[in-house]
């Protein structure tokens, strides 16, 4: 069974723009991957669920005009990974984001935004989210073994 020590913290602060995306994906990528009992599919998922939150985080910077930047830390030990996105932007109600339908059902089709936080939940073992007056705080977690 792998351990539930702490091997690493990776932090990285990154300006309110959607070209930095790729820099977030690629971060979390090399620094779950350095752990080999993650399978390949896991960091998968992670990267598609980190590039969500961390879009969802952009945007909220621009919507609430925040010249701030975005973090993302990832916490790693022997049995699961923990993302942390945070932003400064105007925070929203997770309560009132819709019920969509399962990702497999065609229906999904007809939704062309709202997703994210679908998707986030979809692809980790544990999603949430955390709004205060200073921000939102999206926690991604995934278990190996």
């Amino acid at each position: 069974m792998a351990s539930d020590q702490p091997i690493g913290v990776v932090e990285l602060r990154i300006p309110a723009q959607a070209e930095y995306l790729q820099l977030v994906r690629s971060v979390v990528g090399a620094a779950v991957s350095c752990q080999p009992s993650v399978p390949p599919d896991r960091v998968t998922d992670l990267r598609l669920a980190v590039s969500e939150a961390a879009t969802n985080a952009i945007e909220a910077h621009g919507e609430s005009l925040v010249n701030d930047r975005v973090t993302m830390r990832c916490h790693l030990t022997g049995s699961q990974v923990i993302l942390e996105i945070t932003d400064q932007g105007g925070g929203f109600d997770p309560q009132s984001v819709p019920d969509l339908p399962e990702v497999e059902d065609v229906k999904r089709l007809q939704h062309e935004s709202g997703m994210g936080l679908s998707l986030m939940r979809h692809l980790t073992d544990e999603t949430t989210v955390q709004v205060g007056e200073s921000g939102t705080v999206i926690r991604l977690k995934i278990n190996f073994e």
